[in-house]
């Protein structure tokens, strides 16, 4: 029973309540760092684990903390795991900070993190949650490589920084530029929800003919 409710917690934060395509928070950084793959990366790996350890640290003080102070508590905690995701990459990857700028600092307002810890976190132990967070994050990141993969291929000719396409190959200067994103997310918001759509009503459709 705790391997299918594991398995559920996985496909509902990748794909069935994926936090961008189906509740549409936490784009803003969709739209601003997916210009290249690797800073999609780094922004999920860096989402993945505020997201995971912040919500295994609120389920773990749950009990503890009073109702009336606890969305205080949870954006306390948000920030000290974001600073450490911070202060890691300035101290290893100077560049990839750089290039990240004032948005790793702004996943403390990422509305994901709030909103798990406070709808998930808070109502879970703390093995669930943690999974949750990973599960939320893993989903989140998916999302920023399809978006980034498209715009750095057509925008750059490359993957991950390495050349895929020949001189041949004229960049689409737009897809360099941040309203490409918001085309490309809606596209993929459309396709993702049609699909979910098709499912629902083929499953409609089964129980009907039961």
């Amino acid at each position: 029973m705790a391997g299918g409710n594991y398995k559920k917690i996985f496909k509902d934060g990748i794909w069935n309540d994926n936090p961008i395509f189906r509740q549409v928070i936490g784009i803003c950084s969709t739209l601003a760092v997916t210009n290249l793959m690797m800073n999609s990366l780094i922004m999920g790996l860096a989402v993945i684990f505020t997201i995971a350890f912040s919500e295994l640290t609120v389920s773990i003080i749950r009990k503890f903390t009073p109702r009336h102070v606890r969305m205080i508590v949870q954006v306390l905690i948000i920030s000290v795991y974001v600073i450490i995701v911070d202060i890691f990459l300035k101290a290893y990857y100077p560049e990839m900070s750089k290039a990240l700028g004032p948005y790793v600092g702004l996943i403390i307002t990422n509305c994901i993190l709030m909103g798990r810890c406070e709808g998930f976190a808070q109502n879970n132990p703390p093995i669930r949650s943690f999974l949750d967070g990973i599960a939320s994050g893993l989903g989140y990141t998916f999302i920023l490589l399809a978006v980034s993969f498209i715009r750095e291929l057509f925008g750059f000719g490359s993957i991950f920084g390495i050349k895929v396409l020949g001189d041949w190959w004229t960049n689409w200067t737009i897809m360099v530029m941040p309203p490409s994103a918001f085309f490309i997310l809606g596209v993929i918001v459309w396709w993702a929800r049609s699909k979910t759509e098709e499912k629902e009503k083929e499953k409609e459709g089964g129980r009907a003919l039961s």
